[in-house]
């Protein structure tokens, strides 16, 4: 009698087992067909990235063209030619622009942090708003261009060209602004903690921090 009500208990813990795996089971299968599997790295670009008739690549002949909240993240734009073209709030993370010609160019709002502008020329061109967080800027020409409520911490810009620029309300500290040329720009409200300004030419330069 014993016998056959332990073997009664076994069986019945046996088959209590077997229907707790085969419902985690069916809940595993059903989590999988309603979730996307997470990876780490995204599916890279296919083929040229053409955005309004334009083809972005090194040397790309676009000037006006509309870019206006395009993904450029990692672009290489490397002496192109995009004068008076509209980027507005573009995302240009970790761009390579050296050389490039952005004169007179919208980029209120763009994302350009840890791109690569050296040698870059942005005359007269409108960054409000953008952030350029450690970028590299040595020998950028920002001649004229309108710099208000920008962020550019820990960027490393030697020789940048900002004559007559206006930078207001901006984050500038940490940068690096060895032999900066500041003649003419207008300065106002800016944080400039632990900036460095050595060599910089200020001369009528209003608002420069003289005494830094």
């Amino acid at each position: 009698m014993k016998k056959n009500l332990f073997g009664a208990v076994a069986a019945l813990a046996v088959a209590t087992a077997a229907q707790a795996e085969q419902s985690n089971t069916q809940r595993l299968q059903a989590a999988a067909t309603t979730y996307p599997i997470i990876v780490d790295t995204e599916t890279p670009r296919e083929g040229p990235l053409v955005i309004d008739g334009c083809e972005l690549k090194p040397g790309a002949d676009c000037p006006g063209v509309d870019l206006s909240h395009a993904d450029l993240r990692g672009v290489k734009l490397m002496g192109a030619n995009l004068r008076g073209a509209k980027l507005t709030r573009a995302n240009l993370y970790n761009a390579t622009l050296k050389g490039a010609d952005f004169s007179g160019a919208d980029l209120r709002g763009a994302t350009l942090t840890k791109s690569h502008m050296q040698g870059m020329t942005a005359r007269g061109a409108d960054f409000t708003g953008a952030n350029m967080d450690f970028s590299r800027l040595a020998g950028a020409h920002f001649q004229g261009a309108n710099l208000t409520a920008i962020s550019m911490e820990a960027s490393w810009a030697p020789k940048i060209r900002l004559v007559g620029a206006t930078i207001k309300a901006s984050n500038l500290q940490e940068s690096k602004f060895y032999d900066a040329d500041l003649g003419e720009a207008v300065m106002e409200g800016n944080n400039i903690r632990y900036a460095i300004w050595e060599g910089a030419h200020m001369e009528n330069c209003t608002g420069c921090p003289f005494d830094w």
